[in-house]
């Protein structure tokens, strides 16, 4: 899908997210707090890219998974912007950017932290 279709199906901040690798308010997005039971999908292409039993709260402000539903379905790659060095998350089928990951939590079973972007995601209820 090229940018034009996607400024066509995304809200605003969806675009400013997924196309051009920006980020929401940390506390602010609509996935932060859900607890039902289902899958969550790329806003940009409709990817299942993170399930809910891998979700918790880390009080970072933005949905955390302790991994994606596969190693195919993310790309990680080396991002050092704003002066930092970080490890980006992306959609592996689209490309689209979904956050970051973090090695640092040391209560989940694979020790990682996505921090995805509820703004990058969409929800499926199962």
């Amino acid at each position: 899908m090229d940018k034009d279709e996607l400024q066509k199906k995304l809200s605003p901040e969806q675009y400013r997210i997924l196309v051009e690798k920006g980020t929401e308010a940390p506390f602010t997005g609509a996935l932060l707090h859900e607890k039902r039971n289902g899958d969550y999908l790329c806003a940009a292409c409709g990817q299942v890219v993170f399930k809910s039993d891998t979700k918790f709260d880390s009080g970072s402000g933005w949905p955390s998974f302790n991994n994606p539903i596969n190693k195919q379905a993310v790309i990680l790659n080396e991002d050092n912007s704003l002066g930092m060095k970080r490890v980006e998350v992306t959609c592996a089928n689209c490309g689209s950017h979904l956050g970051h990951v973090f090695e640092d939590a040391p209560d989940q079973p694979t020790g990682m932290r996505y921090c995805i972007n509820s703004a990058s995601l969409n929800f499926k209820d199962k």
